[in-house]
Order: C-alpha cells, then structure tokens, then sequence
C-alpha cells in the first residue's frame, strides 16, 4: 500500500480521471461512469483545505455527464482540465530551503486505484 507522507501545509492534487478515479472509458464503453473501489474513500480522506485539479484526455463535449456524475457522487474539485494528451504528465516544482520535497508522483496499474494512504507529517 503506497504511503504519501506529507507536510501540514496546503497541498494541490492533480489527479487524472479515467483509470484513476473512474473506470477507464467507461462512459463510452458503459455508456456511464463509474467510481473504481476506494475512489471515494480515498478522495474523502484528502484534506478538506486541499485543492484538487482534475486532468482528463476527455474532450470537453463531455463535460457535462463528467461533473454531474461528479456531483451526484458528493466528489468536490477546484477545477477540471479538459482535452490533456494521452502522453505523460510531468510536475517540476521546486524544492523548500527546508528540503522539503514538493513534488510527489503516483503510478497505478489501470483500473486499479487500491489503497492509497494520506499521513500528515507535522515533523515535515
């Protein structure tokens, strides 16, 4: 199970959708969403003050059925980023005189969100 040992200062998620959160494709598949096990728990257990960015290849034609489902299932974000490439997404951010890393990044298999535990680290 992946440990996220993080500082008690504000943090800002950028987490992807489909294999992520929701199943991937699943509304064109399925033709509906739905939420991957431990999604909303591991949504809910993100520190209420934190930001959360979504980031999806989705075209922005479907952003409608993706923040309904959205809300129909409670899940608050700050902002959706529509029509991202299919590539990699790559954080550079700097690192705090203190040494504090604030860049961190989690890979899953698709599908597959699993157990991801958040720990505030008041020591960082």
């Amino acid at each position: 199970m992946p440990t996220l040992n993080l500082s008690p200062l504000g943090h800002t998620w950028l987490l992807d959708l489909d294999g992520t959160i929701f199943k991937h494709n699943g509304y064109k598949l399925d033709g509906c969403d739905a939420l991957l096990d431990g999604a909303l728990e591991f949504l809910r257990s993100i520190p209420e003050d934190d930001m959360i960015v979504f980031i999806t290849s989705r075209a922005l034609e479907f952003k409608g059925i993706t923040e309904d489902f959205l809300a129909k299932h409670a899940i608050r974000f700050d902002h959706i980023i529509y029509n991202a490439p299919y590539g990699e997404r790559v954080l550079v951010n700097d690192r705090k005189p203190s040494g504090l890393n604030t860049a961190i990044a989690v890979n899953i298999d698709r599908d597959s969100l699993g157990v991801i535990q958040i720990v505030i680290d008041n020591a960082l």
